[in-house]
């Protein structure tokens, strides 16, 4: 039954009509480093050459870029700027990252000023929430070329039964169960990386969480512990983009020599949250002789799923 219209309902045709401003921002090589020590490079071993690329460069060489620090780009404009959208109210407290999808298009450079062409792509009324699809086009400023696209699904937890109907508002060409799709055989993982997250010492920390919110990803959820408790956690959460920058890595590690530009395409379900400290183990199959590769991240220390997903590489995969 739908909701009696109000001053906390939302409205669909308000929030579907909005248009955003083109937004411009820049970044360069101490943010794509500092995103991938927020991520965990270097953080087993220093001197890995692998992942050192990733933070250090040498004479005539760029640092390379973690496929999935474009997820933070349009993050890089404002604290949560796209969900202040007129006629949509919710409470900051209950919003969920639920869904991410990004598409690969071009080599990301390491340092670039870039044009980020923002759109709400679905809205869903699920009766207790919310669900709302964000889409952003990022492109290299002057040129219009198109570097990546990042699709967002944000639940609103008790932002529902604003409709008569649970089918979309507005539905993209990208279907927002896809990732619901991606199943796991009974048989043992093609490959296995465990990666442990990490607190500083003494009863001071600093978590990937704040590291990714240097980058540009900042939610208080992450770094306040007042906060994290009023919305039901123990203490502050690790971002669910920081948590699948660690399984993207572990993919990378295992089939991709850690070649960023072999990865075009990233699907990902976040399923439960991760605290900082905690041991991430990421399973991963090979779909035949595809390109794609499932994965499933848990939590070792309470055997928890935390992500699932899969990512489309370049070419066929071998393990190294």
């Amino acid at each position: 039954m739908a909701r009696s219209a109000s001053a906390t309902a939302i409205d669909p045709a308000m929030v579907l009509s909005h248009k955003f401003p083109e937004v411009a921002s820049a970044y360069d090589e101490r943010d794509v480093a500092l995103y991938a020590l927020g991520v965990g490079a270097c953080n087993a071993d220093a001197a890995d050459e692998k992942e050192l690329q990733l933070v250090y460069h040498r004479d005539g060489q760029s640092i390379k870029v973690l496929p999935t620090f474009i997820s933070v780009l349009n993050a890089k404009t404002g604290d949560g700027f796209y969900m202040d959208v007129p006629g949509l109210h919710y409470d900051p407290a209950l919003l969920l990252h639920g869904q991410q999808y990004i598409e690969i298009y071009r080599p990301i450079p390491s340092r670039a000023n870039v044009a980020n062409k923002i759109k709400i792509a679905g809205l869903h009324d699920r009766g207790k929430a919310a669900i709302v699809e964000v889409e952003t086009l990022t492109c290299l400023e002057g040129s219009g070329e198109v570097l990546c696209m990042n699709r967002s699904t944000i639940y609103l937890r008790g932002a529902g039964g604003f409709s008569n109907s649970s089918q979309p508002f507005s539905y993209a060409t990208y279907p927002s169960n896809e990732v619901s799709d991606v199943t796991f055989p009974d048989s043992t993982p093609f490959a296995v990386y465990e990666d442990r997250t990490q607190k500083s010492q003494a009863r001071y920390f600093i978590p990937y969480a704040l590291l990714c919110g240097l980058s540009g990803y900042f939610h208080p959820l992450h770094s306040d512990p007042i906060f994290a408790q009023t919305a039901g956690f123990t203490g502050p959460i690790m971002p669910g983009l920081s948590t699948l920058g660690f399984a993207v890595r572990a993919i990378m590690r295992s089939f991709c020599n850690m070649e960023p530009t072999a990865v075009k395409g990233i699907s990902c379900r976040f399923l439960h949250h991760v605290y900082p400290g905690e041991t991430l183990v990421t399973e991963m199959w090979l779909e035949g002789q595809s390109r794609r590769v499932s994965y499933r991240t848990k939590v070792k220390e309470r055997g928890r799923a935390v992500l699932s997903g899969y990512v489309l590489l370049q070419n066929v995969p071998s393990p190294l």
